[in-house]
């Protein structure tokens, strides 16, 4: 459990006993990491069951969807990856890697304006590299060499996503 400063101008019964001026603190905790759905298909198996020389071309697809609990503060983040190796040459697909990893996140005391880009960058990141390493253990038993993903730039995606929908027609930006 982590609680930092956020540098926001102090609310109204933030912390019972708190200093008059002081800042608010930031409660934050994962509550829960857990696999929704998980899939490995090795397409070599199906044809010559012989694995190709050389490295493949891998293509990493990663999407993220986050919402509010029941309980308050609670929110839960599924970060979606999509791994699809192929040859280089024929374009042959070798194997399709699909995960949607999810964490339930306890946060409290963050001001409402800072809490969309929170669960789309820090939650993401903050468990990536549990997701990394059931990635590298499925293609590793799979048959494939474990592959470890490179870290992901999640304040990138999220700044692409704002310019995405900013572009749209009738497209606002997320607060």
């Amino acid at each position: 459990m982590a609680e930092t400063g956020n540098g926001a101008a102090p609310q109204a019964g933030a912390q019972p006993g708190a200093q008059p001026g002081a800042q608010p603190q930031v409660k934050f905790q994962v509550l829960a990491q857990f696999v929704r759905d998980l899939s490995f298909e090795n397409a070599v198996v199906r044809g010559t069951g012989i694995l190709p020389a050389g490295q493949p071309d891998i293509q990493v697809q990663v999407s993220l969807d986050a919402k509010k609990r029941e309980q308050d503060g609670h929110f839960e983040v599924i970060s979606k990856y999509k791994v699809e190796a192929k040859t280089k040459d024929t374009n042959q697909t070798l194997y399709l890697a699909e995960l949607e990893y999810g964490a339930i996140f306890l946060i409290e005391g963050l001001p409402q304006e800072q809490l969309h880009p929170f669960l789309l960058i820090e939650c993401p990141r903050i468990v990536f590299p549990y997701a990394r390493r059931i990635i590298s253990d499925v293609t590793r038993d799979g048959g494939f060499p474990p592959l470890n993903l490179e870290m992901i730039d999640f304040m990138q995606m999220y700044r692409q996503q704002l310019m995405r929908q900013q572009q749209q027609p009738g497209g606002a930006p997320v607060a």
